[in-house]
């Protein structure tokens, strides 16, 4: 057990003032990632003044995040626009990097389109008149497997197109860029498609996907990333007719930077005539986070970031001057809930269709009362629906919280980091005798069991938890009976990414015995996200 550590009172008692994140640095300024989390595969559009932006949320529940932004660096979670995935009975239990995949949002005929993929049943579109408003219900419009990132074109005819990638773990297919034709009521296909970019017949291409298709001047626009997430970069085709031939050029690489495959993302402009894009960067622990590069047009061609040696590639830039200045305090979505008043907040998944009675906040007015899992102690929380996370929102942060146990009741509840591996610290309660217990399972998703790594005894029925996530994901976890005096226990751990998606942070309750009491629960007074003192 590690030396006690003080936290300052004021953190024990109110929420935390400042997000562990900030991209907008209050000087006409920004840094990146203007998103530290796990937005996957952004796409995003301008509508007037706003952008919206929506990414891969996989089998997470609710699904594709909505958010929106004034000046593209200022970020707010405001919807998602699919609360159940379907189909419901499949993803009625956890479906590790099944799901939602790379989405696109549009704005057309005075409606909002998001067009996903499910890799497994094929692609999907839903529409919206407001997107902070509920979406429409999910319409199969092309069934298959290994169909993925769909995007929409209208041409200015009003012709609709639609372009998607594949996924060589269902098709036995990469590499390819197929067009499509859409009914006049973009519901559906009319045709059997046509392959008009081909990374297999292009030396020295590979996995070529995440297509966008835009119009500039005489020439269609296909920005695809290829070469792979972690290694990978942004290339651009282009071609006076939209079925091609296209010629190509990598606009955005990792170059001298820090940042790894930077592709798939969107372009989007301003009103007042600066082009934009954005894209994400794989960081394992940390999820693909979104930065925002400054573009600009030379011959006809996109230029991202900064091009160093002229030669049309661009590298990332760490900072730049705010696309928009638009006032208001800097942002981002939100991580803390005081579970004041339902619902819950935006910022909270669960790993499968929610079910009625896991969550409450109505039960006992300010607090989250989680239902006790079904689970026999000791078995892997990877197979577990009522685990609800949230993403990693920082480089360091730490998450805190209040559980108390149901009187009487066999139950273990508490904070977890989790993804391929993970660790939890708890207050469990079995045979009428209390314990704080850390545990830790390592390689959860190849059959990988739990070990309690620390037990203490304490006699108490409710307590503080800690988790501190340091660099490199390291995350240190410690008790309090007081809110300010937190006891640190174990070595640190180190986060790992899951399927697809970073590491996530969050509360669980489950059992302590071999048959849970239907009356069996914890209740968390909060859950805050802080920065991580120096």
């Amino acid at each position: 057990m590690s030396p006690r550590v003080d936290t300052p009172p004021h953190l024990a008692s109110s929420a935390p003032a400042a997000s562990p994140w900030l991209p907008d640095q209050g000087n006409g300024t920004y840094r990146n990632p203007v998103l530290f989390a796990d937005y996957s595969d952004p796409d995003a559009i301008r509508v007037g003044d706003d952008y919206w932006l929506t990414s891969s949320s996989f089998g997470h529940v609710p699904g594709l995040p909505i958010l929106h932004s004034r000046d593209l660096v200022n970020w707010t979670l405001v919807n998602h626009a699919l609360p159940r995935l379907a189909p419901a009975e499949h993803f009625s239990t956890p479906r590790h990097g099944q799901g939602v995949w790379a989405p696109s949002i549009r704005f057309h005929q005075g409606r909002y389109w998001i067009f996903y993929p499910d890799p497994d049943f094929g692609i999907h579109v839903i529409t919206a008149t407001d997107p902070r408003e509920p979406w429409s219900a999910p319409v199969l419009i092309k069934a298959g497997k290994g169909l993925i990132d769909p995007c929409p074109y209208w041409d200015a005819d009003g012709t609709g197109y639609l372009i998607h990638a594949w996924a060589r773990s269902r098709s036995g297919i990469k590499n390819r860029l197929t067009l499509h034709r859409l009914r006049a009521d973009n519901l559906g296909v009319e045709d059997a498609g046509v392959v008009i970019i081909d990374g297999d017949q292009m030396p020295g291409w590979n996995t070529i996907e995440g297509p966008k298709v835009y119009r500039r001047g005489s020439y269609y626009y296909v920005f695809a990333p290829a070469g792979g997430v972690t290694d990978g970069y942004q290339a651009v085709f282009r071609a006076r007719n939209l079925y091609g031939p296209y010629e190509n050029r990598v606009v955005l690489a990792r170059g001298s930077t820090a940042i790894n495959g930077p592709h798939q993302g969107a372009w989007v402009d301003t009103p007042e005539g600066s082009d934009w894009f954005l894209h994400f960067q794989e960081m394992p622990a940390y999820g693909r986070v979104v930065h925002l590069q400054p573009m600009r047009w030379e011959d006809d061609w996109p230029v991202m970031g900064t091009n160093i040696d002229a030669n049309g590639t661009g590298e990332p830039v760490a900072s730049a001057p705010l696309p928009r200045r638009v006032g208001g305090r800097p942002t981002g979505p939100a991580t803390s809930d005081e579970f004041e008043l339902p619902p819950l907040g935006r910022q909270w998944q669960w790993q499968a269709n929610p079910q009625a009675g896991w969550a409450s906040l109505e039960t006992r007015p300010g607090y989250l009362r989680l239902a006790v899992m079904p689970m026999p102690e000791g078995t892997s929380l990877w197979s577990a629906a009522p685990l609800l996370l949230q993403k990693f929102p920082a480089p360091a942060f730490t998450a805190t919280t209040h559980v108390e146990l149901a009187p009487g009741a066999a139950v273990t509840a508490g904070l977890v980091v989790f993804g391929y591996s993970y660790r939890w610290i708890a207050l469990r309660r079995r045979e009428g005798r209390t314990r704080i217990v850390l545990s830790r399972c390592d390689d959860a998703q190849t059959g990988g069991e739990e070990r309690e790594e620390i037990v203490l005894p304490i006699d108490v029925a409710q307590i503080h938890l800690k988790v501190s996530v340091g660099s490199g994901a390291a995350c240190r976890f410690a008790f309090s009976h007081d809110g300010i005096a937190f006891t640190e226990v174990g070595d640190p751990f180190i986060a790992r990414s899951s399927m697809w998606v970073g590491a996530k942070v969050g509360l669980f309750a489950r059992s302590s015995g071999p048959a849970p009491s239907p009356t069996a629960f914890a209740d968390f007074d909060w859950f805050r996200i802080a920065p991580l003192s120096p």
